[in-house]
């Protein structure tokens, strides 16, 4: 079963991959030490990044809980009066001349 399941993903040999290792140090032989640090200093920058916000994480999590602020009785402003009109969902609207009325279906 083993061999079967390696078969169907058709991976490299031993000799495919030092002749793909090869070509690949032939094109890039120059240029791996570049890469190689600037891989490293990416990983150290990703660490560095996780640690931040796992400290932030604790930080906030060892905080109190703030008490959520009380909502006033009585609103700053006075509401207005004089005309005040009740509408429920019973009373029939009047439409503005020239607007189609909508239909629900």
């Amino acid at each position: 079963m083993y061999g079967t399941t390696l078969a169907m993903f058709n991976l490299p040999g031993n000799s495919e991959l030092l002749i793909i290792l090869a070509i690949g140090l032939l094109l890039f032989g120059k240029r791996l030490p570049e890469v190689g640090r600037s891989l490293g200093k990416g990983i150290v920058e990703f660490k560095r990044g996780l640690k931040d916000i796992g400290d932030d994480m604790e930080v906030e999590s060892s905080k109190p809980a703030s008490a959520p602020k009380a909502i006033p009785d009585q609103p700053s402003q006075p509401l207005p009066t004089g005309d005040v009109r009740r509408v429920s969902q019973t009373d029939e609207v009047e439409q503005s001349p020239g607007v189609e009325p909508q239909s629900n279906g």
